[in-house]
């Protein structure tokens, strides 16, 4: 069974920084594509980061590009967003996953298949 526990959520002033990290256990980890994803209240969950098996390509959303870094230790079986000059827009709860594919760097939930429980990130004005 597969598992991804998050961490390194939580509050933070405007212009802060924070780094999340997701272990994941009980799949070949390094094989496959991950993802990094957000949901704000009254919000559609939305993505954020993903980085492609190898680490070598890697895909943002506009709202974060050039604040945040998604990076992975396939040794410890852990991705990573290093999040940046952070906004009060930037609140929510960040999940990350696993992909179905290897090369590419999807954006978009279906091409995800498992994820995390989600960590808190609250930036205050």
């Amino acid at each position: 069974q597969v598992q991804l526990v998050e961490s390194g959520g939580g509050l933070v002033q405007a212009g802060g920084s924070l780094r999340l990290s997701c272990a994941a256990s009980g799949r070949t980890f390094s094989s496959y594509a991950l993802g990094w994803f957000r949901r704000a209240p009254a919000k559609e969950r939305e993505f954020v980061a993903a980085i492609n098996w190898s680490g070598g390509s890697t895909n943002y959303a506009d709202s974060v590009k050039g604040r945040f870094t998604i990076s992975r230790d396939n040794a410890k079986n852990t991705v990573y967003l290093q999040m940046n000059s952070l906004k009060p827009e930037d609140t929510a709860v960040y999940y990350c996953a696993i992909s179905r594919y290897t090369v590419a760097t999807p954006a978009t939930p279906e091409s995800y298949n498992y994820w995390g429980q989600g960590t808190q990130v609250t930036v205050s004005s």
